[in-house]
């Protein structure tokens, strides 16, 4: 019954999103509302794009067949926004940022992702195979139009779509480092930590709990390692996420090594537990950008021990 009355509230939302759309065409192209809502619903049901950007799309083509401009419809442009300054989920901006770094998706379902910069550092950005684009190259530098703001865990990102426009800019940008280093006696390392698994939707990485995603339930979660930590220099205390290649690097334990011990004892924890014996009041050197209350760490380096780690601890668990 719930999901039925989702499927109707849905369907309303796209009616109404339809009507605006064939509102505010209605004097520049020959549409029908009906005609509109077919094209979300495809957008949307078929394709699992967000309303919002499913809009926008049709929107664009709109506007592409009319010869008109945004701003020609009584819409504005989006915000030029720098990459420090994303700050907002869910956002529609402008970036212009050099590419700085490419990676090997993991996932068949995403065409591109890597890291931006610009003089006030760098986000991760990512491309969907659905989107079709032209592919961006590493150490080129682009004005990006109408790419989407995306936020976990405090750690914003954007994504790229359909109706991002590319355009590829004979310039250069000293891009920004907004990478910090902390010190200190790893004190905890919290829960979600060790051998976890991820939600495998497209674009979704969120940790699942007890086998669900907060964002899309029930599903069969791909395995990864990371350390949630705490460190402690005697004054500070800082958090930090260390994921997987730093994470094996760290601790020896491999994702499949990992695996084989939780089905070895039937229990995932075991892994988790291994690297609290192993890594627990050692001092540690870890740098990376910082994003929220997290440091998310490119390196780490083991330093030399204080005379009495046991100390250590008991005093940070006494704070």
């Amino acid at each position: 019954m719930e999901n039925k009355v989702e499927a109707i509230a849905t369907m309303s939302d796209l009616r109404t999103h339809a009507a605006e759309i064939a509102e505010q065409f209605s004097e520049h192209v020959d549409v029908e509302t009906s005609e509109v809502e077919e094209r979300l619903e495809t957008l949307v049901d078929e394709y699992r794009v967000p309303v919002d950007e499913a809009r926008r799309s049709v929107e664009n083509s709109y506007l592409e067949e009319a010869g008109l401009e945004r701003d020609e419809i009584g819409q504005g442009g989006n915000d030029e926004v720098r990459v420090a300054d994303i700050d907002e989920d869910e956002q529609w901006i402008d970036v212009t940022a050099k590419v700085v770094d490419l990676w090997e998706p993991r996932s068949e379902s995403i065409a591109q992702v890597g890291l931006l910069g610009d003089e006030s550092g760098r986000t991760k950005f990512v491309a969907f195979e659905t989107s079709d684009l032209p592919e961006l190259e590493e150490g080129a530098v682009y004005r990006l139009g109408n790419v989407v703001t995306d936020e976990y865990q405090g750690d914003f990102s954007v994504k790229l779509n359909r109706t991002t426009t590319i355009e590829q800019l004979d310039e250069d940008i000293e891009v920004g480092d907004d990478a910090v280093t902390v010190e200190g006696a790893l004190v905890d390392i919290q829960s979600g930590s060790g051998l976890i698994k991820r939600c495998p939707e497209e674009g979704c990485t969120r940790v699942l709990q007890n086998g669900r995603c907060s964002e899309h339930g029930d599903v069969e979660g791909e395995f990864d390692l990371r350390i949630k930590g705490v460190l402690d220099d005697g004054e500070t205390v800082h958090e930090v996420i260390l994921g997987r290649e730093v994470t094996e690097d760290l601790t020896g334990i491999t994702l499949e090594e990992a695996q084989q011990m939780a089905k070895d004892a039937l229990d995932t924890t075991v892994v988790v537990e291994e690297m609290r014996e192993d890594l627990l009041g050692t001092y540690y050197r870890v740098s990376g950008p910082e994003l929220g209350r997290y440091v998310l760490a490119d390196e780490v380096e083991r330093l030399t021990e204080p005379a009495d780690p046991e100390a250590v601890l008991i005093k940070a668990r006494s704070i």
